[in-house]
């Protein structure tokens, strides 16, 4: 299973129920039972339309033959849109649920309430697309295995959470899964700094000390401790660990894991009410 896959699934796909949460409560709040269907198809839409997008992006990557340009633009487009996601969550996220409210109180017709909800979950499948893509590039069958598990694991948090009424710090919870995906970015960095090398040398041009390796562990690729083996590929997911790196990929990955956790870290500290994005969304049940 490719443990940055999970990571980032389960994220987005909690961040995902809870948006469909905060739609089913004020509906039922309101008295709009009846327009709970509508939201679903919107759901199911947008679960739809984001399998259809990460079909065509793998169609369009087999067909390629420069592999490592894509995977490289394709990791550095994750990591912007990493980072976004992050920064956001941190410093906006606790007005999402009048936000989404004020939106579902104006969607009155049921195409407007679907076409919303589409829209707001496709968001969410959108991101998980274009984050799982480097991964699925390097080992599709165990990004799809960190897919399904990630999204199994939310969906589960997501009933415990709104269909039981458990009690959890989700300011917690999304603090330190930041920390966590800021690492996973790092690595994403490194990984697309490393293509983009690799395709520049195969294109004749010169990078100089760019690409000239910073270090070499000397351990064997059939070593477990090697970032493809069965332990250091977990390490290589979670922190960008490699046994040899070019001094670009170094400098980039260390310089973005330093700036993405001070930026991480001083944007929760200024938004210390981040967990009022939760605040008087009960169980399903109310």
């Amino acid at each position: 299973m490719n443990v940055g896959a999970f990571l980032i699934t389960f994220r987005e796909a909690l961040e995902a129920a809870i948006i469909v949460a905060i739609i089913f409560a004020y509906l039922k709040r309101t008295e709009r039972n009846e327009q709970i269907k509508n939201v679903w198809t919107g759901v199911g839409l947008s679960v739809l339309a984001s399998v259809i997008l990460g079909g065509l992006i793998l169609k369009i990557y087999g067909g390629l033959e420069e592999k490592e340009l894509f995977e490289g633009l394709a990791s550095y487009l994750a990591v912007v849109v990493l980072t976004s996601m992050i920064y956001w969550m941190a410093t906006k996220g606790r007005n999402i649920k009048a936000e989404i409210e004020s939106k579902v109180s104006q969607a009155i017709n049921p195409l407007a309430l679907t076409a919303f909800t589409f829209i707001v979950v496709f968001r969410e499948g959108l991101e998980t697309v274009l984050f799982l893509t480097p991964f699925a590039t390097q080992d599709l069958s165990g990004t799809l295995l960190g897919l399904i598990l990630g999204l199994a694991g939310a969906l589960g948090l997501a009933y415990l959470i709104y269909g039981i009424g458990m009690k959890i710090n989700l300011r917690t919870f999304f603090y330190y899964s930041s920390i966590l995906l800021i690492f996973v970015a790092a690595g994403l960095l490194g990984y697309g700094t490393h293509e983009l090398i690799e395709f520049a040398e195969e294109e004749g041009l010169s990078l100089g000390w760019f690409a000239q390796t910073a270090y070499d562990l000397g351990i064997p690729k059939d070593s477990i401790w090697s970032h493809k083996g069965a332990i250091g590929s977990i390490f290589a997911v979670l922190f960008g660990y490699s046994t040899k790196m070019e001094w670009g990929r170094l400098i980039l990955q260390l310089g973005y894991l330093i700036f993405g956790l001070r930026l991480m870290v001083k944007a929760y500290e200024k938004e210390p009410k981040l967990s009022v994005k939760m605040q008087g969304i009960r169980t399903l049940k109310d």
